[in-house]
């Protein structure tokens, strides 16, 4: 496993695989990996020649009162982690390799996403996610990059990056990678103390309602939303920031729940801010065939 942490280098060296006919699978992370970061890892693995991780904890990204000082690092572990994986190649540059002095240019999004939920609250975040991807994009030269679930509305506004710019790698999203009891795989969970990690998972608990009622048959959005949050309202140390149903392309909110929807929760666990969703499709035969079931007995 080699280890870049010029744009020189691991741009030389992108080229010249592309050169002798090689495919590039990238997996951008902040690094400090977990199972979900590795099952990207073995998504591009599998289907590409040649696997780049890059480890960059990107400064643009994080707002002025952001855990961007406090948030977990340990290279010398995702290093391990990855040479065990297999990984061909490790990007990790410095912030001045990424950012140098005089730099001026930022990709920004427009539309409404910018503002919505995520950015609404966290308001530049995604300026910083779209400008750092399209210089990983621009330096690694993939033909995939792999990003997971869990961030669906980055995922949803790196999508629109690649094909607005016109970039030729393929974004794959794939599904949250979650502990036994549901919490979703993040960095940020070793935040949570001993206390804060029994509760955390009801945030998926509450989606899993969500689910539950949709395929019983409500269509009223309202009501879905209130059983969510009943569920995490009974946690006292868990802070509701958003509980949404959203169309999955646009994540506006829907009116009535016919066919897929995105159900989608931002809370904070104590001091520890996490997100979490699952697309649903709502089940329309098998509320009918329960009804018409009971009509014939």
């Amino acid at each position: 496993m080699r280890l870049f942490k010029t744009v020189l280098e691991m741009s030389a060296f992108s080229k010249k695989a592309r050169l002798n006919g090689k495919s590039i699978g990238l997996v951008p992370t902040m690094g400090y990996l977990h199972e979900g970061h590795l099952s990207l890892v073995k998504a591009s693995i599998d289907s590409s020649d040649l696997t780049v991780v890059s480890i960059f904890v990107n400064p643009v990204q994080f707002g002025k009162n952001e855990d961007l000082a406090k948030y977990p690092r340990n290279m010398k572990r995702d290093l391990a982690l990855l040479k065990k994986a297999g990984v061909d190649v490790v990007f990790a540059p410095e912030v001045s390799e990424m950012y140098p002095n005089g730099y001026i240019t930022y990709v920004s999004p427009q539309g409404g996403l910018e503002g919505l939920l995520e950015g609404e609250i966290r308001p530049g975040h995604f300026r910083g996610v779209m400008t750092v991807v399209a210089k990983l994009l621009n330096i690694t030269e993939p033909d995939k990059a792999f990003f997971g679930q869990k961030d669906a509305q980055q995922c949803l506004i790196i999508k629109k990056l690649v094909r607005d710019l016109n970039f030729k790698a393929e974004i794959l999203i794939l599904p949250t990678v979650r502990e036994a009891d549901g919490l979703a795989k993040s960095s940020r969970n070793s935040y949570l103390d001993a206390k804060e990690r029994v509760t955390a998972p009801a945030i998926y608990k509450a989606l899993q309602i969500a689910q539950q009622m949709i395929n019983l048959g409500e269509r009223n959005p309202a009501v879905v939303i209130a059983g969510m949050r009943r569920l995490i309202g009974c946690e006292k140390n868990i802070k509701i920031e958003y509980a949404v149903i959203t169309d999955p392309e646009t994540l506006q909110p829907v009116s009535s729940i016919d066919g897929r929807v995105l159900a989608l929760v931002a809370a904070r666990v104590g001091k520890t801010r996490l997100i979490d969703n699952i697309l649903i499709d709502r089940k329309v035969g098998s509320h009918h065939r329960r009804k018409n079931a009971k009509t014939h007995v």
